[in-house]
């Protein structure tokens, strides 16, 4: 028999993490991975907008994406030690990361000033997961000060955000888009 979907248990305000422990749905720990989660989203929006572009960008996206799901897994789960591994991500992932943001910037003109949201379908996709990659780098900021994790959560999502920026420039310059510039006097 198929199980369903709903259990009932969460009507109450409350979910549970990895291991069973039951904590408040808007527990440090829940908006950390629930913002992992909702960044993942947003990418698999992104995937869908550049696909056929550029094979590379996508396969690192669909990376991502996995390793996503396991920073989460790592996030619902009550750490005692903040050397713990993340299974599933490690320095080589950050490493893969910076190695596309640095390809793709060698691709695009030198930056003039501050670059508004806009462009191609593409872009603000990245521009809407820069935005939210920040907000989940935050949140695990807040959990980080409260409960041991390891850094690489952190700088994982740090270098995201960078690269979620140079591939919005990427996409617009690819498509001819001009980059908008930010007008402080407007």
């Amino acid at each position: 028999m198929k199980s369903k979907v709903y259990t009932l248990t969460g009507d109450k305000g409350t979910t549970s993490l990895v291991g069973g422990q039951r904590v408040a749905k808007d527990d440090t720990r829940v908006e950390a991975y629930g913002t992992v989660d909702e960044l993942n989203a947003h990418i698999g929006m992104l995937a869908h907008a550049i696909k056929g572009t550029d094979a590379a960008v996508e396969k690192l996206l669909f990376t991502i994406q996995n390793k996503l799901f396991n920073l989460g897994a790592y996030l619902a789960t009550e750490q005692n030690d903040a050397q713990a591994p993340v299974y599933g991500l490690s320095d080589e992932d950050v490493k893969a990361v910076e190695a596309m943001i640095d390809a793709l910037d060698e691709q695009l003109p030198p930056m003039r000033g501050f670059i508004l949201p806009g462009g191609t379908q593409a872009s603000v996709c990245c521009d809407i997961c820069r935005t939210v990659t920040r907000r989940a780098e935050r949140r695990v900021v807040t959990l980080a000060a409260q409960k041991p994790l390891n850094p690489l959560a952190q700088r994982y999502l740090n270098r995201l955000s960078d690269f979620f920026f140079i591939l919005a420039r990427h996409c617009n310059v690819a498509s001819n888009v001009e980059e908008v510039l930010w007008d402080k006097n407007c």
